[in-house]
């Protein structure tokens, strides 16, 4: 990589040092688990973090905002293997809340142009760029402004900014820069296109900018066909409009939302398509060609989704999703054990995934997270990966004898091989794909998992459900009771409790919380009783704005404090003699006093088991 970047903190500071000087404020990233958001199991991109700022609330640190944040997408795992596809990357992030009209679009584009090009020296002849040409039925047309923008960045390089409007219909490209696409292609809502959109709903075109990364390609080839000569680095969403009654209205104070793929920007400053070529995997790969023996260009494949996987459950690890059996804890144990076989066809027959995590970790010192809870993490990865060392030999070698013997492989036999050998689904037909083989009747699995009242049931078909279900009164209840909860668990079990992840329905909260051995039962009837005498005291919420320096100093609880920007909001249950039974830090909806839980029941601990090395998990319920 060119201009010093030399390793991947080198891009992320080069990025946030040239938003700060534009007079952006630097957030943190959040949490790859979100907080209250039923909608999904991880943090898919930088936006996603972003939305209710964008619809409207207010940003605790203003409205010039930036970041790197961390992202995970489980949609990719069985693609990665190419060159482009990652489950974990990172994304560059600009926004601007209530922007000039006048000028919010030239600023933009004018940084992002700046920062790519003069700063870390891509090549703008292998720019291209998509615009949003309009729709007469709704009333908005073509983004004349945005064209007019890239045009003049691109005349200034002495590149002609030829506009070629829908392509498709010509066959091929007539040496076009800027490319006219329609709402499939340039626009943005919460809800998708204009038609989905719900009245008093913002959204708006876009400007995505892609890399050619093959000049002499085809030349039917344009940004939006599916190719791998044109790569996606970055969107500028334009959030300009919103749905009334009448059809869509011009926002008086529209929003900007940048995001690039941090990996993506890197392969294009190289100038090579391959994201494991840059700086982000160099020292994982010279490490991983000396336990194996082999070269990077010898197993592609295998490489890349052992760098990609191991990086990815280390994330996941940090932030709390443990290897497990449900929930985002399933997802990180896929990944290992999906790692750990591609080690395994590479003939790595000993522990190998913690050194790998050891690299990703020390050279990701922008999140220092990671450093802290190094120990952890690697104590973590190495249990999981002697685990299935154990299992993986044996679990091949009986789906071979299968094979052998009965000639296929169904559904309810891949239960088998899972509940016997821990051999996952996904693994046994990776496996028999390899072998030109697949799965026959695969709804048999579920319907054997079933049957088995398997507790991995939700994670196996992928209806994964984090944070808050919903934020029904019953639901806001429990997640008002467990606030009231943990602060009784510091008071009775030590200040060495902290949450560890939460999942809420209206039926009942799950809580997962740090403490080294099981609850006595007169540990949990004084919790219990905590709770329902908070809720008798008729304590009153309250919500204040703090720095997040002083927060921690002053004790307030709080986990996952990396995720929060610098100023946060702090919930506070105090009673009319003053007492304070509960003060946290949280971002999702409250009861407004402790007494509007007592509609709902009396608070009741029903099963607490452990789920990890030092960490505890309890269901509860207000009947």
């Amino acid at each position: 990589m060119k201009n010093n970047i030399n390793n991947p903190n080198d891009l992320r500071n080069s990025f946030l040092n040239f938003m700060r000087d534009k007079g952006a404020v630097i957030v943190p990233s959040s949490g790859l688990l979100p907080q209250n958001d039923p909608t999904t199991l991880f943090t898919g991109s930088g936006m996603q973090p972003m939305i209710p700022y964008l619809l409207g609330e207010k940003h605790p640190s203003g409205n010039h905002v930036a970041n790197v944040q961390k992202c995970l997408r489980t949609g990719d795992i069985d693609i990665v293997g190419d060159n482009s596809h990652l489950t974990f990357f990172e994304m560059t992030g600009r926004w601007a809340f209530g922007a000039d009209t006048a000028t919010y679009k030239r600023d933009q584009l004018h940084y992002i142009w700046e920062w790519q090009v003069d700063t870390l020296g891509m090549d703008p002849n292998r720019l291209y760029i998509s615009v949003y040409q309009g729709n007469a039925a709704i009333g908005i047309g073509r983004d004349d402004v945005a064209i007019g923008i890239w045009q003049e960045l691109f005349r200034q390089r002495g590149i002609d900014p030829v506009v070629e409007p829908e392509p498709w219909k010509y066959g091929a490209s007539r040496g076009g820069k800027i490319f006219l696409y329609d709402e499939n292609e340039n626009w943005w809502s919460r809800a998708g296109k204009p038609d989905n959109m719900p009245v008093g709903e913002p959204g708006g075109p876009d400007s995505e900018m892609f890399f050619d990364f093959n000049p002499s390609g085809d030349p039917l080839d344009h940004p939006a066909t599916e190719t791998p000569r044109f790569l996606e680095i970055g969107n500028n969403v334009f959030m300009s409009h919103k749905k009334t009654d009448n059809g869509f209205v011009a926002l008086p104070k529209p929003n900007i939302d940048y995001g690039g793929g941090l990996e993506r920007i890197a392969a294009a400053v190289n100038g090579d398509a391959d994201i494991y070529l840059t700086a982000f995997f160099t020292s994982p790969i010279t490490k991983l060609e000396q336990l194996t023996g082999r070269t990077y260009d010898s197993a592609q494949k295998e490489f890349r989704v052992i760098l990609d996987h191991t990086r990815a459950a280390t994330f996941l690890i940090n932030d709390g999703a443990l290897p497990a059996n449900i929930d985002a804890g399933y997802v990180t144990r896929r990944l290992m054990r999906r790692a750990v076989r591609m080690g395994y066809k590479l003939g790595l027959t000993s522990l190998f995934l913690s050194q790998l995590s050891e690299i990703f970790i020390d050279e990701s010192t922008a999140y220092p997270e990671l450093t802290r809870q190094k120990s952890d993490i690697l104590a973590v990865i190495t249990k999981e990966e002697q685990q299935f060392q154990r299992t993986l030999h044996r679990g091949e070698l009986e789906i071979k004898r299968h094979l052998e013997r009965e000639g296929q492989v169904t559904g309810a036999d891949a239960f088998y091989f899972y509940e016997t050998f821990g051999f996952p689904q996904e693994l046994t037909s990776e496996m028999l794909r390899e072998q030109g083989s697949e799965i026959i009747a695969p709804e048999g699995f579920t319907a054997a998992m079933q049957q088995h009242s398997d507790s991995s049931r939700t994670a196996a078909l992928g209806k994964f459900k984090g944070g808050l279900a919903d934020h029904g009164e019953k639901t806001t209840a429990l997640h008002t009771a467990t606030h009231l909860m943990l602060a009784g668990m510091r008071r009775i079990l030590g200040d060495h409790v902290h949450q560890k992840g939460s999942n809420i329905t209206a039926e009942r909260a799950r809580f997962d919380f740090s403490h080294p051995e099981k609850l006595t039962e007169d540990q949990k009837r004084a919790i219990e009783n905590y709770v329902n005498d908070a809720i008798n005291a008729d304590a009153e919420m309250t919500v204040s704005d703090m720095q997040k320096t002083l927060a921690k100093e002053q004790g307030v609880e709080g986990s996952f404090w990396e995720k929060y920007p610098d100023t946060v909001k702090i919930y506070t249950f105090k009673d009319a003699s003053g007492h304070i039974w509960s003060q946290e830090l949280c971002g999702g909806p409250h009861a407004t006093r402790s007494s509007d839980l007592r509609s709902f029941g009396t608070f009741k601990i029903r099963k607490e088991e452990s789920t990890a090395a030092g960490v505890r998990r309890v269901k509860v319920t207000l009947d």
